[in-house]
């Protein structure tokens, strides 16, 4: 590892002294193999301090009377992985344990001096414990810094799926278009599988000479997923920023939020889906019951539509019905409390920090070709001709968001659909949740905020906020399957896509289909999407024989 000392020291004297320490390195590393005859402690080169998900300083300020209470602590880590920073402040010498073991600290500290140690040969899978002892001299302190673990995408998996294969197989063999399945257990990415094609249609049922082979790689229109993976994240972020109370009113954030009861319905109201709001409104086209005065095809006239004259029940506390309007109006307060567009505020503050570069809103407008795209309707969004509105797209549409609201009121970005994405990406996603909210150096959320955002709803124990749970009653087993644990979530999206995060097992799952890329047949009111009808796009078999390859191993 690197070397460099405290930020005090003169630029000669650090290179000087990194140079003789090098050499020392370097002429001891061979005893290092096998032993702990020489120092494992490295002193770091970090200039700032990176976020982390556990930061104690010790002697702890107000210890226990209880003698083995104090300057301990938990930390979660992979086996042979993980990373400790010791921020020393004025100690000269301490024992720090991980695990129970000692470290290897055979020289003396300096002052204000951070070290970097691997704790590759102390951990293992899930909670590993720290403690501290004997700092001297009196009265000194040091702070330890346990970075979140990270996901190992190259890992080496024996679990048999079989199963898993050969039901997906089965389904494309029999005219279901294509899949992505991601499974991510206890930090290693065990499972990445394509299956079928991404493109198979040019437009009206009429088949592609060569389909478009799906891969693994392949980005999706994750449609509701938006909500969790997007809108969700960004609130969290905000919560634990001290930024957003869920608590008041929609209106201490968007003020022209008001009349026919708007002032009385909470952030937490929109949240949980009980702001008294219908499934859909459709801004997008003319001939609604609502009539003209609530079209818009344009982002700015939707938005203000949305804040001041969407009709709402009258009754509050509404029932919980779960509604996408409430999660575009979750967008919008994003952007305002940012002062930043939705996608911007997301790319920038959320997906660069953890180098997710194919997580975006409207990717065909930022150098993303279609063919990188699984592909969705094969007439743009008329349903093979049954419905026409103004500027209705006729296309087979690959890249661009299925989502009629999301396209044509809001240009693309809403809060709750128009986010893409590929499955290596949500994996790191699903991570970040798995570890409370950060990824290596990287911390996006409080685990207190995400706690909050996944509590059961007293009304409906499936509802946290924006998250669906899988509860204890089972009601959800078409989703989550019979295995889950009480403590999983996640969400689905109407284009093909569903993932479960289980924490109980530290374990994540990601389908994604692209289901809707099949003729449709039926009557002009009833129809159906061929490719629904197929158990993969069912969801829950898939992930019950995902839990039972994991459980029966």
């Amino acid at each position: 590892m690197a070397l460099v000392i405290n930020t005090t020291t003169s630029t000669y004297f650090k290179a000087t002294l990194l140079a003789i320490t090098g050499l020392l390195l370097a002429a001891c590393s061979s005893n290092k193999a096998n032993n702990y005859k020489e120092s494992e402690l490295k002193q770091s080169k970090l200039v700032t301090l990176p976020n982390a998900q556990v930061i104690a300083t010790f002697p702890e300020a107000n210890p226990s009377s209880r003698e083995y209470v104090n300057n301990r602590g938990t930390f979660k880590a992979y086996k042979g992985r993980g990373q400790l920073l010791i921020q020393n402040n004025n100690a000269i010498s301490a024992d720090i344990f991980i695990n129970n073991q000692k470290l290897n600290i055979t020289n003396q500290l300096a002052e204000n001096t951070l070290y970097e140690y691997s704790l590759a040969r102390r951990t293992h899978n899930g909670v590993n414990t720290f403690k501290v002892e004997n700092i001297k001299p009196k009265g000194a302190s040091l702070t330890l810094r346990f970075e979140f673990p990270t996901l190992n995408t190259a890992a080496q998996s024996n679990i048999d799926f079989s199963q898993v294969d050969a039901l997906i197989e089965k389904d494309v063999k029999a005219g279901f278009p294509g899949a992505v399945l991601a499974v991510a257990k206890s930090g290693e990415l065990i499972k990445l599988s394509a299956y079928g094609d991404a493109k198979q249609y040019q437009q009206s049922d009429l088949m592609l000479l060569r389909p478009e082979p799906m891969q693994t790689h392949t980005l999706f229109d994750l449609a509701s997923n938006t909500k969790i993976f997007a809108t969700n994240f960004a609130l969290m972020k905000l919560v634990s920023e001290g930024l957003l109370n869920i608590n008041k009113p929609v209106q201490s954030y968007l003020p022209e939020y008001k009349g026919d009861g708007r002032e009385l319905r909470t952030v937490k109201d929109l949240l949980t889906h009980t702001a008294g709001y219908p499934p859909v409104f459709d801004f997008h086209r003319k001939s609604t019951k609502n009539g003209e005065a609530y079209f818009s095809q344009n982002s700015q006239t939707t938005k203000q539509l949305l804040l001041t004259q969407v009709p709402l029940s009258n009754k509050y506390p509404a029932q919980a019905v779960y509604s996408d309007i409430d999660y575009m109006i979750l967008g919008v307060l994003v952007e305002r409390i940012t002062g930043q567009p939705l996608d911007d505020y997301l790319e920038q503050h959320i997906y660069a920090p953890l180098k997710l570069t194919n997580t975006v809103f409207n990717p065909l407008k930022k150098g993303f070709k279609r063919a990188e795209f699984a592909a969705t309707e094969l007439r743009g969004n008329t349903r093979d001709g049954r419905i026409a509105f103004d500027n209705i797209r006729t296309n087979v549409l690959q890249g661009e968001v299925h989502d009629e609201r999301a396209f044509y009121s809001f240009d693309g970005v809403a809060g709750h659909a128009g986010l893409f994405s590929n499955a290596p990406d949500l994996a790191v996603l699903c991570q970040v949740l798995l570890n409370q909210g950060g990824f290596g150096n990287t911390q996006l959320f409080s685990a207190s905020s995400l706690a909050q955002f996944l509590t059961p709803q007293l009304n409906n124990e499936t509802y946290g906020l924006g998250f669906r749970l899988a509860g204890n009653n089972q009601a959800r087993r078409w989703h989550f399957g019979p295995y889950a644990s009480a403590q999983a979530y996640g969400h689905t999206g109407w284009t093909g896509t569903v993932t479960v995060i289980d924490p109980t097992y530290d374990l994540a799952i990601i389908l994604l289909t692209n289901a809707r890329h099949t003729p449709i047949k039926g009557g002009q009111k009833h129809y159906q999407f061929l490719g629904k009808q197929y158990e993969t796009a069912q969801y829950g078999s898939v992930v019950s024989l995902i839990y039972e390859a994991l459980l029966n191993q």
